[in-house]
């Protein structure tokens, strides 16, 4: 009886592991997502990120 009850421990602590990585791995999926949908408008035209509002082109300054 004791191996069958250590079996049902370990099996219900795996169940529980293997639940925690789907999270993390759908946790994940999600801002990586997230960062592809900003990279995406950002490349669009619709979000620069100069507060210029140049098309994402940064040009050197001028020397004197």
């Amino acid at each position: 009886m004791i191996e069958y009850e250590l079996h049902q421990v370990r099996a219900g602590e795996l169940r529980r592991r293997a639940e925690y990585e789907r999270l993390v791995r759908e946790a994940l999926r999600g801002r990586r997502a997230a960062r592809r949908a900003t990279a995406a408008r950002r490349r669009a035209g619709r979000e620069s990120p100069c507060d210029t509002g140049c098309p994402g082109r940064h040009r050197q300054p001028r020397t004197a």
